[in-house]
């Protein structure tokens, strides 16, 4: 075939492709810079309202004035040692859940994929839970490490298990990730059902919180996060063209094999990093790339970021949630996202079809 006839081709698959977008129930939607401004500042108005709600409340001026001046006072204490490591950890783990979930959706090109399809969150949990029946492991900082672990290797088990024939797709992708999953899972339920005492440590943090967790924790996993929202951003343009199949990407000029491979250590590096720090947080990286189509369409060049943003928001959101609604006990954020995430979606998929990609 001659360059000339390529250039044609690739132009016809482009067309193609630009057609089948133009299809989509999302095709008159698009994103905006306005609507990532006016994300931004909900996200920065939740991170406020996380530092003034909770058992003793805080009015804005006392919660400013003592964030950006802190003296001795009571009020000071609660912000700077209690609230704001865990508003910090809460915002930067909905953004990984949120970016990793859409990066999973887009490269599978599943709608109904999130960070668990890889097995991550499974692999971090059986880490930890090693960790404490074997080391006697007790500190959440500690967690973050070994969890970081079980995540990078999970990761790589299912890609390498998914490549082993004419390399990865989405297919093999789930099937291999369903198997880890499972297997890690049984592992699991044998230490914790065996070990009463590391069912009692484990269970605080497998229903995922960020209480108790100071601010060394997120410093802990940051650098993880920095790496996989780099990773995020070199793969995040090429996620459009595989959504019309890999020979029509390589046509266009897309490796694939690599950018599948970027988005999946991407994927790693975030959730395991989100895991490590709070523990197994599920549904939030379903949910927020489907809000996020909804509004601003198919482009995933708007769909990741626009997803960050929405995971941080929800989650936050979902916190501040669990500290007022039982009164004087806090109930965990993980749970929270259970109780509540659940039931929204069905409704937001019953209404708008949010699933279609």
């Amino acid at each position: 075939m001659t360059t000339l006839e390529r250039r044609s081709t690739a132009n016809t698959l482009a067309d193609e492709g630009h057609s089948s977008i133009s299809r989509s129930p999302h095709a008159a939607r698009s994103g905006s810079w306005r609507v990532v401004a006016i994300l931004a500042i909900a996200l920065l108005g939740c991170g406020l309202l996380s530092l003034m709600i909770g058992n003793v409340a805080i009015n804005p001026v006392r919660t400013l004035q003592v964030l950006f001046d802190p003296d001795s006072s009571q009020a000071a204490a609660i912000i700077h040692q209690l609230r704001l490591p865990r508003t910090v950890l809460l915002l930067a783990v909905g953004l990984a859940l949120g970016i990793s979930g859409a990066l999973m959706q887009g490269q599978s090109r599943n709608p109904l994929a999130d960070p668990g399809l890889l097995g991550v969150s499974e692999g971090a949990s059986l880490a930890v839970v090693l960790a404490i029946f074997w080391l006697h492991i007790d500190s959440p900082a500690a967690y973050a490490w070994f969890a970081l672990l079980g995540a990078g290797v999970t990761a790589w088990l299912v890609f390498a298990i998914s490549a082993i024939r004419g390399g990865p797709s989405p297919l093999t992708l789930v099937l291999a990730g369903a198997a880890v999953s499972a297997l890690a899972s049984a592992v699991i339920t044998s230490v914790v059902t065996a070990n009463v005492s590391t069912l009692d440590q484990y269970r605080f943090w497998v229903v995922g919180s960020a209480s108790g967790r100071g601010i060394e924790v997120f410093w802990q996993v940051a650098p993880f996060l920095v790496l996989g929202l780099v990773l995020t951003v070199v793969c995040t343009p090429a996620i459009n063209l595989l959504q019309l199949g890999d020979d029509a990407a390589r046509a266009l000029g897309v490796r694939p094999g690599l950018h599948k491979l970027l988005g999946v250590c991407a994927v790693m590096l975030l959730t395991g990093g989100a895991v490590a720090a709070c523990g197994p947080i599920g549904f939030l990286g379903l949910v927020a790339p489907h809000v996020a189509r909804f509004w601003c369409g198919p482009d995933y060049r708007w769909v990741v970021p626009y997803s960050g943003l929405i995971g941080a928001i929800v989650l936050s959101l979902a916190d501040i949630l669990g500290r007022v609604m039982a009164g004087g006990a806090e109930v965990q954020v993980g749970i929270v996202m259970a109780l509540v995430g659940g039931p929204a979606f069905v409704l937001l998929v019953r209404r708008t079809r949010l699933v279609q990609l």
